[in-house]
């Protein structure tokens, strides 16, 4: 392809979506360009500090049990006090708590400090979601939530590079970082990101019908939505084997953490390069085959860890389940918005959450239990068996599954289905 088709594809991904969505996905990049501590958290706790390898275990399972807790309460925030509140409140925590805990000296307070920093780093996860399906037109919510998981990934690849050079001057300046970050994406929220909750259908009684109408109860009694945040969990699980059961398979098989280091960097290096090439190949086909398709691409991607010997063979590997990842974020989050009613967004979203977070605390104990009893051959082999059950619960279970409403054709129709949603404007902003 010439530089002018590159071009004209990159404009063609980023054209058209609202303003407020451009200010949330920069809020989004910033966050994560700081994310220091997720990353170093471990080596400051085991290296700095001096703790043991199993204190460092605990700590991390603590921040990620807070990731669990919010998640549902967050949702509900979402709901009742709205978006830009909830996501405001949640980041001013998450700067406080992160900045705190690099000053914690006793192992309780920095276990009960790494707790609320877990809570209140995830419980702004289902407003950003919610907040996007709401200015966002449903014939761009693939794409939206495709480039908004772009930005997380360039992000995150930055904050890992940065991180270990942090790391050799002072800790200390990653936890004060990733806190000062975060308050400017609390800022950049304040000023630039207005309320976008629905507003209630206008009629006698309709603001505390629909409070009433949509709960945590009639999130759990959807029986088509929970069916999708328990396969979204099996996904989450098979995925988030690569934290610590790959690197303690390679270690195994002789490989040094630089080899694990040069073999995972092929995923973030990936979604970077065919995120936005592969969402504008995806984005307007049929669900049903696509979460099918990557649901079997990750579990035999990870099933094929069985048979890597070598780095390029474990490369290949990464390379398989990363396509599956970039085919299922944008996809399965679509899915989620067009199963959650406007008034119950964060609720919905809030559930969704926390499949990954339970998947997040559970995986690392599973695999690690796994590889110590029968190797790690089995787990690779468990892995392709629960991504061949996700494969056929999402084929299954969207059956039936109403289409989505057809894509306005005129700019004066989109303006008609999105009240006040302003000019679009350039990922410049």
């Amino acid at each position: 392809m010439s530089i002018a088709g590159i071009g004209r594809a990159a404009r063609k991904s980023v054209s058209g979506l609202p303003r407020e969505f451009w200010w949330l996905w920069t809020s989004t990049l910033i966050n994560r360009l700081g994310s220091f501590v997720a990353t170093f958290l471990a080596l400051y706790l085991t290296l700095d500090r001096g703790y043991s390898a199993s204190f460092a275990g605990v700590v991390a399972a603590l921040h990620g049990l807070g990731g669990v807790v919010s998640s549902l309460g967050a949702g509900v925030m979402a709901d009742r006090l709205g978006r830009r509140p909830t996501l405001l409140i949640a980041q001013v925590s998450t700067a406080f708590s992160v900045a705190l805990l690099g000053f914690m000296q006793q192992p309780v307070t920095i276990a009960a400090v790494a707790f609320v920093a877990g809570m209140a780093a995830n419980a702004s996860r289902p407003a950003v979601h919610a907040m996007m399906a709401d200015i966002v037109p449903d014939r761009d919510r693939v794409r939206a939530f495709s480039l908004n998981y772009w930005a997380i990934n360039v992000g995150f690849a930055f904050s890992s590079l940065v991180a270990g050079l942090i790391a050799e001057h002072s800790y200390l300046i990653g936890f004060l970082g990733e806190g000062a970050l975060t308050l400017v994406c609390a800022v950049l929220v304040f000023l630039k990101l207005p309320e976008s909750r629905p507003e209630p259908v206008a009629g006698a009684g309709a603001e505390a019908t629909a409070e009433s109408a949509v709960s945590l109860g009639t999130v759990l009694r959807d029986r088509r939505f929970m069916g999708v945040v328990g396969l979204s969990y099996l996904i989450a699980f098979i995925f988030m084997q690569h934290t610590v059961a790959l690197p303690v398979a390679m270690g195994a098989d002789g490989f040094s953490p630089g080899d694990y280091g040069t073999v995972i960097a092929v995923n973030g290096v990936l979604i970077v390069a065919v995120q936005i090439p592969v969402t504008r190949f995806i984005e307007h086909r049929d669900a049903r085959w696509l979460l099918t398709i990557s649901a079997l691409l990750t579990g035999y991607g990870f099933g094929l860890t069985a048979f890597a010997g070598s780095i390029g063979v474990y490369m290949l590997t990464v390379v398989v389940w990363t396509l599956a990842e970039i085919i299922n974020s944008p996809t399965q989050m679509g899915l989620i918005v067009r199963l959650s009613p406007a008034q119950g967004r964060g609720r919905y979203q809030g559930m969704y959450t926390m499949s990954w977070s339970v998947a997040a605390l559970t995986a690392p104990l599973v695999g690690g239990t796994v590889i110590d009893q029968w190797g790690a051959d089995a787990l690779w082999g468990i892995c392709a068996a629960v991504g061949t059950v996700a494969a056929a619960g999402y084929w299954f279970l969207m059956r039936g599954l109403p289409a989505e409403s057809p894509a306005a054709e005129t700019p004066a129709d989109e303006e008609a289905a999105v009240p006040g949603r302003p000019e679009a404007e350039p990922a410049s902003a």
